[in-house]
């Protein structure tokens, strides 16, 4: 089996990557900006043409997308979020439409969620900025795409590798800089939100077994914890991983924190038809998701 990885360098990427390099029989591509990529392809820029002719050259019988951008402005995460995987759908079927397509898109796509109630794929989508509005447009380029695709809806991930420009890793950051010392002092902005954390490990595990799965799937399946946890939570555990004896203090204007909190103050989403359809549930805990993550950025 030919499986291709767009995005094959990024966070969510790397751990697709690496678990893919356990599938007996399969051979796996690499597509992205980097030097080390089969297919140099940038989605935000490549034109659906020119895609078409590398995908005709790649055969692959699998590709998972796992390019997308959390950060920037509304024209940078709508290039690579909504254009992306609309570009990558019209060159699939063009040039391979029996491929599957496994893409990842975002919790973020729903909006707020009623506090207690999990949100199942049928739920309406309100995102309330442009991270979860050009993730939204990518599903729905995906789903429309008349491709065998599904889409992953991806809950908040943690665990080792998180880069800083998400909460799990820019709290780790901070409490390196920091030090465990007790004169140390964390600002931190609004931390009452709950969030669905999911292990990143086990979000590669979900993408594995969507490229590999016989038969159709259903066109999106969430992929979370199954809880809603809250941020603070999360803070104080990567803190008692790193000893911190200092002060953490929490307001509005803090350097991190949840920055949709005051929009989207609770999320979790009911993980039972990923569960249906793959078999999958969550197998790491949240207290796992951060060992990892603090551990893996320690220095030698």
């Amino acid at each position: 089996m030919r499986i291709l990885v767009l995005g094959f360098t990024g966070y969510l990427g790397t751990h697709v990557v690496e678990r893919l390099r356990t599938l007996p029989g399969a051979l796996l591509l690499g597509g992205g900006r980097s030097a080390a990529a089969d297919l140099d392809v940038d989605l935000a820029r490549v034109r659906p043409e020119q895609l078409a002719k590398a995908l005709a050259s790649a055969a692959p019988d699998t590709v998972i997308n796992c390019a997308g951008s959390t950060g920037g402005d509304a024209v940078t995460l709508a290039e690579v979020n909504a254009r992306g995987p609309a570009v990558l759908c019209a060159a699939l079927r063009e040039a391979a439409p029996a491929a599957r397509l496994v893409h990842l898109g975002s919790a973020a796509e729903y909006g707020p969620g009623a506090p207690g109630t999990p949100v199942t794929e049928s739920a309406a989508t309100r995102p309330v900025g442009p991270y979860g509005a050009t993730k939204l447009a990518g599903t729905v380029a995906v789903t429309a795409s008349g491709l065998d695709a599904v889409v992953l809806r991806v809950g908040n991930p943690v665990g080792p590798g998180a880069p800083p420009s998400g909460l799990p890793g820019r709290i780790a950051a901070l409490l390196r800089e920091a030090g465990p010392g007790p004169e140390a002092v964390l600002r931190l902005g609004d931390l009452s939100a709950h969030r669905d954390f999911v292990d990143v490990r086990d979000v590669a595990r979900a993408a594995v077994l969507a490229a590999t799965a016989p038969g159709p799937l259903p066109p999106v399946l969430n992929i979370g914890g199954g809880r809603a946890v809250p941020v603070r939570d999360l803070v104080r555990g990567l803190a008692d991983l790193a000893a911190f004896r200092g002060r953490i203090e929490e307001g509005t204007s803090g350097t991190a924190g949840s920055a949709r909190s005051a929009q989207v103050s609770w999320q979790c989403s009911d993980i039972a038809a990923a569960g249906r359809a793959l078999g999958w549930r969550p197998a790491h805990t949240l207290d796992d998701a951060l060992a990892a993550l603090w551990e893996g950025g320690r220095t030698p």
